[in-house]
């Protein structure tokens, strides 16, 4: 695991693996000083403070202090379900099960106002989290990190928990710090989005969730993803565009 400040939250996912893991390490920002690190190591967890690289070198540096067979990645902002800690004993627990995988992704069911999502664009949302130490590594542009497999991902059935936001409020701010990393990563080899686009994108990221994933049998909160999805894909490209039409700065 990696972690900043999550005091509020990194209980709940420490919790879920404590007891049938064979250790937890946990990378924390060296700024960090909210007691995250207290609840951490009341539930056995190895603490290196490091200062923060960014989400997939952060990881990776995680990851390379695992001495298992087996590494499991996990977010402060999810829990393993009992179904997926279950699947996840069984299979390790026999090695016919896992021969010829070197990692297994699952489902990850989000939580969101009151609600797990079970349609839409969030799910069923799979991550690739367990694999063979040695046979994957994470890479990606933050911060979308994704782990790159060496050899074949089996799949599992059983969620992952994620618990997204605390409230629509915590969504939107998340909207508007990704719609910054957006923009570091493109401005360089994008010229902007066009008025179409601005248009059409947004229109159909939200026709996509609601209508052909059935984000509209998730009631209010169902709606309410799909229209936050289509504002972030709104906002993004338009800061993009913002961006990259700023007169330069004279010489």
């Amino acid at each position: 695991m990696i972690a900043g400040a999550e005091a509020q939250r990194i209980g709940r996912a420490l919790e879920s693996v404590a007891s049938w893991t064979g250790e937890i390490n946990l990378v924390l920002n060296d700024d960090v000083s909210d007691g995250t690190d207290r609840i951490a190591q009341q539930h056995g967890a190895r603490i290196f403070r490091e200062p923060w690289k960014g989400y997939v070198a952060q990881k990776n540096s995680a990851a390379a202090r695992a001495t298992q067979s087996w590494v499991l990645g996990l977010d402060a902002d999810e829990a393993v379900s009992e179904a997926l800690r279950d699947e996840i004993i069984r299979l390790l627990s026999d090695p016919a099960a896992s021969l010829g995988f070197d990692a297994f992704s699952f489902p990850r069911c989000s939580h969101f106002c009151g609600r797990w999502i079970r349609h839409g664009d969030w799910y069923p949302d799979r991550q690739t989290r367990l694999w063979r130490r040695g046979r994957a590594s994470w890479s990606g542009q933050d911060p979308h990190d994704k782990l790159l497999v060496t050899g074949q991902t089996g799949r599992l059935k059983a969620d992952l928990l994620h618990f997204t936001a605390v409230d629509l409020n915590h969504q939107i701010i998340k909207s508007l710090k990704y719609a910054d990393y957006f923009v570091q990563q493109h401005r360089e080899k994008d010229s902007g989005a066009s008025t179409l686009s601005l248009l059409l994108r947004p229109a159909w990221r939200f026709v996509r969730g609601y209508v052909f994933r059935l984000g509209f049998l998730d009631g209010w909160q169902g709606l309410t993803v799909a229209r936050v999805a289509a504002f972030q894909t709104f906002l993004r490209h338009a800061r993009l565009r913002e961006e990259c039409e700023k007169p330069s700065a004279p010489k």
